[in-house]
């Protein structure tokens, strides 16, 4: 049988990990680390929905969501 700790306390709300951008988290037993910061050229959504041929703005936005999950440990890298 398998045991959990919840972290919520049972609030209705839920739970919050890291309040704010500069507290750390890690998952998988990865370094902790802040949240990455913004990028408005990466971030623009609008510049990736604009273009149906591969961009070197979609490369870059695939390579922010990889350093993301490299990160926070969920892509491996070994």
């Amino acid at each position: 049988m398998a045991t959990y700790e919840r972290l919520d306390y049972g609030s209705p709300d839920g739970c919050q990990i890291g309040g704010a951008s500069t507290d750390k988290v890690a998952f998988y037993g990865g370094t902790p680390v802040v949240q990455r910061p913004y990028s408005s050229a990466v971030h623009a959504t609008s510049a990736l929905a604009s273009s149906t041929d591969f961009t070197a703005t979609h490369l870059a936005a695939l390579q922010e969501i990889q350093k993301t999950l490299i990160g926070l440990g969920v892509w491996a890298t070994v």
